[in-house]
């Protein structure tokens, strides 16, 4: 006898079976983990952020493209809050949450906190670089004059495994970076 697929239950993209009704958060970090797959599928660190309006809708998404940019400030939380802030007609995003698959660095903690978003909301830890709970605390720090709620742990093994995919994927590869300085002229 043959067995004949479910319809009842629905895809999610990328193959996920739709579980009990996700949280706002769950969803949010979905998005953000879908503009780490693309980061991923262009050669970059696959990390994605969102940029959620205090209504809960998504002003901003992006991914990494340092790479790609050739710019080191390219990260996907400065892209998605620039464009939020375009969007806005503000650098101010008072309220907002930026919701990023890896925790900030230093460089992206601080333009949260100038951009006064009101939470960080990350997947998973960095231990190498993390800013907002790991080696720094930038978010909370009392010395500035803004500080956003920190939240981590959303779809954390998720968020760590596509990290760890791609890492693992480019150790085994050849280094496409192997002379990469030669290019390099000096600057009078």
């Amino acid at each position: 006898m043959k067995k004949v697929p479910s319809r009842g239950k629905q895809r999610r993209p990328g193959g996920r079976s739709p579980g009990p009704a996700e949280s706002p958060r769950e969803a949010w970090m979905r998005a953000a983990l879908r503009e780490a797959e693309k980061g991923a599928a262009e050669g970059e660190i696959p990390v994605g952020a969102v940029v959620v309006s205090p209504e809960g809708k998504i002003l901003a998404r992006a991914h990494n493209r340092s790479v790609t940019a050739a710019d080191p400030t390219a990260h996907a939380e400065i892209l998605a809050l620039r464009g939020a802030a375009r969007r806005a007609g503000n650098y101010r995003l008072t309220g907002c949450r930026l919701v990023v698959t890896l925790e900030p660095c230093p460089m992206c903690a601080g333009a949260a906190v100038i951009a006064r978003v009101g939470e960080i909301l990350y997947g998973t830890p960095d231990p190498k670089g993390g800013a907002v709970s790991t080696l720094y605390r930038i978010a909370s720090d009392p010395r500035l004059n803004h500080r956003a709620a920190v939240s981590s742990g959303v779809l954390a093994e998720e968020c760590a495994a596509l990290l760890t995919s791609f890492f693992r994927s480019r150790r085994a590869a050849p280094s496409r970076h192997a002379g990469c300085h030669a290019g390099l002229k000096e600057v009078p």
